[in-house]
């Protein structure tokens, strides 16, 4: 995957994270960069599940989820 590619399913991972997570979005940055640990969380979590990903929809959907997770572990510490 090129690097520019990775950065746009990050930001756009990180943008919809902040949309289910009922937030506002971070800033560019901030989205694209937890796109990017939200993608890593998110294949270390379905390589446990046994899935596999082979599309970049797939690329997209598991950035997302990891994004998602992320955010949902980030607001749990600031709650506590």
């Amino acid at each position: 995957m090129s690097l520019i590619w990775f950065l746009i399913i990050g930001g756009l991972a990180g943008w919809l994270a902040g949309l289910i997570m009922k937030g506002k979005g971070f800033g560019v940055l901030v989205n694209i960069g937890i796109g990017i640990v939200g993608s890593v969380i998110g294949g270390v979590v379905f390589g446990l599940l046994g899935l596999a990903v082979k599309s970049m929809v797939g690329e997209l959907v598991t950035a997302t989820a990891g994004a998602v997770l992320l955010l949902a572990i980030v607001n749990k510490i600031k709650q506590g």
